[in-house]
């Protein structure tokens, strides 16, 4: 099948990285391998941060007239899509182009991760809402990888949402027994002592207030011999440094790593530790655990969704940094049970998290969607 695809907040190819960015490569990536011919129909972004009636306008406009000049390029039959899919559209980052184009070419139109927020009808982002609304109405299928966004939609698209689990390729995350080894050496880290992991992009917001509440945790626990790893970088790296001075000289700084290098870092620590502020559901946890990693992380927004409580990690309740000191206490007690965790952990996202299961999934939500928008 032929896909159109369109994420408005953010291009696969977009410069800069994020997780937005690496889930809509990987959906590319489980598109091609259930055997579909996918590609990029936009790099239209529609986001407006602040409100900007006038901006949003525009922007409705400029989706419109490039959804007309889309529509005269599929006018040929092997340029026609078969299906148009978006993905993460929201109040501040609607979809002006794909309903447009798919009503017009009698194809099913499919949202994936949208988000619908009824507050903000009639406010400064009420135009932007209202496209979101039309969209979710009119998809043949809203695909949720956060499970928390679906009691919002279905007011719009009962009978027709579906969870899809979060995921990834886990073959750059098969443990590696020589990593320890090598990472303790170049960073001078005590191999005997336990590693805490924490891996985020370091920026102001919900990122921000993850690394504060994780180091005001682990002020809890200075009298234990762990060794804190953090792999990140960002525009709040000086904010994040800040908050871990009391805890000078138990860090190591990584910087951002490249995927490979990351999977090694996994593999050599002991446990991944994240507060997870406000985390749709955190790439890292699911990264963590696909290399045999436990977590200990806040039980916030979708985390639920990758981490099993008590099977492949604890979660904790969100802001509590006394919780998640005793909890990762608890878990550097019991080094048996982090093992256990750790294998639970691989074993679950190879089952239900791989790039596999996504691709056989969206396989079939989009051949059932074809047929249907067939009958």
């Amino acid at each position: 099948m032929r896909v159109a695809f369109y994420a408005p907040l953010k291009p696969p190819d977009h410069p800069t990285p994020s997780g937005d960015r690496r889930m809509a490569c990987l959906l590319f990536q489980a598109l091609r391998r259930g055997g579909h011919e996918v590609f990029l129909a936009s790099r239209l972004r529609s986001r407006d941060p602040a409100g900007d009636r006038l901006r949003q306008a525009r922007l409705a406009d400029l989706g419109q007239r490039l959804a007309a000049r889309l529509l005269r390029r599929y006018g040929r039959n092997d340029a026609r899509p078969d299906a148009w899919l978006t993905y993460h559209l929201y109040y501040k980052a609607p979809d002006w182009i794909g309903p447009h184009v798919a009503a017009a070419l009698h194809i099913p139109y499919i949202a994936i991760e949208a988000s619908h927020a009824p507050k903000r009808a009639g406010g400064p982002w009420d135009l932007s809402h209202r496209a979101v609304e039309h969209a979710v109405s009119e998809a043949a299928r809203v695909v949720c990888l956060n499970p928390n966004d679906r009691a919002c939609l279905e007011p719009l698209a009962a009978g027709r949402i579906e969870v899809l689990p979060p995921f990834l390729d886990p073959t750059p995350y098969r443990p590696s027994p020589g990593a320890r080894a090598a990472l303790a050496t170049r960073h001078g880290l005590p191999a005997d002592a336990p590693w805490l992991l924490a891996v985020g992009m370091m920026r102001p917001g919900d990122k921000l207030a993850s690394y504060r509440q994780l180091a005001e945790a682990l002020q809890r626990l200075a009298h234990r011999p762990w060794r804190l790893i953090i792999v990140g970088d960002g525009p709040a790296a000086a904010e994040v440094r800040a908050a871990f001075a009391p805890l000078a000289g138990r860090v190591a700084w990584l910087g951002a790593l490249e995927e490979a290098e990351l999977a090694r870092v996994y593999a050599a620590a002991d446990l991944l530790v994240w507060p997870a502020v406000r985390e749709a559901f955190g790439m890292a946890l699911l990264e963590a655990q696909a290399a045999g990693l436990p977590v200990v992380a806040g039980n916030t927004d979708g985390v639920p969704a990758v981490v099993s409580h008590g099977e492949t990690g604890l979660l904790t309740p969100p802001g509590d940094s006394t919780a998640f000191a005793a909890t990762v206490a608890r878990l550097l007690d019991d080094p048996a049970a982090r093992e256990a965790m750790g294998q639970a952990a691989r074993d679950r996202v190879l089952r239900h998290h791989s790039l596999d299961a996504a691709a056989r999934q969206l396989d079939r939500i989009l051949t059932e969607a074809k047929c249907r928008s067939s009958a």
